[in-house]
């Protein structure tokens, strides 16, 4: 008669504990560095929180004073179980907050980034 409950409160404890990001510190420090065109090592990344469905929310803070806010979609647990290991996790979104060089338009030239055409025509160079 208790059985019942308690396979149903076993299973619904198994589907929760899937819903967390599946991606390592590693995975999320690399998919960072190409989004704010840093090198690994330069910035540090604090304040991660996790959404259900695998978004992860996190600040990006560089060497150089700038601050990112940033957020990526990771596999949970159940996504990759369901779907045999074949779901990716997403790049890494970030948004130059006030008084970053990136927000306000400098270029750091320390970073052995070059000015092209489409970044002249943003008026980042």
């Amino acid at each position: 008669m208790y059985l019942r409950p308690i396979t149903v409160l076993s299973t619904a404890v198994l589907l929760l504990s899937g819903c967390a990001a599946t991606i390592n510190q590693s995975g999320l420090e690399q998919r960072t560095a190409q989004a704010i065109g840093q090198p690994t090592g330069q910035f540090t990344i604090s304040d991660r929180s996790e959404e259900t469905g695998g978004r992860i929310n996190y600040t990006v803070k560089t060497k150089d004073g700038g601050t990112y806010r940033c957020y990526m979609y990771s596999a949970t647990g159940f996504q990759k179980a369901m779907s045999f290991g074949q779901i990716p996790h997403s790049d890494a979104i970030c948004t130059a907050m006030a008084g970053t060089p990136a927000a306000s338009g400098q270029r750091n030239n320390n970073s052995g980034s070059t000015c092209n055409a489409l970044l002249q025509a943003a008026g980042r160079c």
